[in-house]
């Protein structure tokens, strides 16, 4: 307590300083309007900048909840636009639709590899099986080869092994696409007759012959081909519209009718 007093003592003018400017200042004010608005004016600019700063913290913290919420509502309307087809819908339940569509982060990603795979953060407790397609916002991803309860790995299209139905846009002419290991963000669009019209720049999406992926999803577009005279099929090379290495979000597509489908195959090829 003693030092307290001796403080006081020791800054007596400093502190009568101080209170002989605060009473002036008030006295300032409320005998002129001038004083008070501009005082007015600046508390108002100092209370929005306050609310504005702790908007922007709130605003950070509460990201990746929007961003879960985006993301459930993509896939939402992902899953419509998949099931718009069928004829005569009315209204999509889960009586009515082919496909369903599971949204998931990827938890481990490789593309430098000839056979690359991806881990993602849904399992066969979220209702993932071997053989759904995987996609982005942006195009085709790869296709689930394996899961577990809580994960399950996918085979990128980034994979020697990988081998999927495309065509170009607005066409019926289709080709399987494939990898030759050289560049990750180029794949390999083969068995298109030399008879198509193939321009650079092309779209490629998936075809109607896969029971994976829905008919139409981007892939990428045409980056160049050739042909030479001993060859009755076009060799092109299509530049992916995903980045590869920089992936996160992805959707996991289900098509309901995929096992009646592939019973019913099986049967007939039996039958030959």
């Amino acid at each position: 307590m003693q030092r307290i007093i001796n403080f006081i003592l020791s800054n007596r003018n400093a502190f009568l300083y101080a209170f002989l400017l605060l009473i002036s200042l008030i006295l300032t004010f409320r005998s002129h309007s001038y004083h008070q608005s501009k005082a007015f004016n600046s508390s108002k600019w100092l209370t929005g900048t306050v609310y504005q700063t702790s908007d922007n913290i709130t605003s950070y913290f509460n990201l990746r909840k929007e961003n879960s919420s985006l993301v459930e509502e993509n896939r939402r309307l992902r899953e419509q636009i998949f099931n718009l087809k069928i004829e005569n819908l009315t209204v999509l339940d889960s009586s009515t639709t082919n496909y369903e569509v599971v949204a998931a982060k990827i938890t481990k990603n490789s593309f430098a590899s000839p056979r690359n795979y991806l881990t993602i953060d849904k399992g066969g407790k979220h209702s993932i099986n071997q053989d759904m397609g995987v996609i982005t916002t942006k195009g085709i991803l790869g296709i689930v080869e394996n899961t577990s309860t809580n994960f399950s790995t996918v085979q990128s299209i980034l994979n020697t092994n990988s081998n999927i139905n495309a065509k170009i846009k607005n066409t019926d002419y289709f080709g399987s696409l494939v990898w030759n290991a050289n560049d990750y963000n180029t794949v390999q669009l083969v068995d298109i007759p030399r008879l198509v019209p193939v321009k650079i720049g092309d779209t490629i999406v998936t075809g109607a012959m896969s029971s994976i992926f829905p008919e139409n999803i981007p892939i990428g577009f045409i980056k160049d081909f050739n042909l030479n005279d001993a060859q009755s099929f076009y060799n092109i090379n299509i530049h992916l519209f995903n980045d590869m290495a920089n992936v996160k979000n992805i959707y996991v597509i289900s098509n309901k009718n995929r096992e009646e489908i592939i019973e019913l195959e099986a049967k007939t090829n039996n039958v030959q």
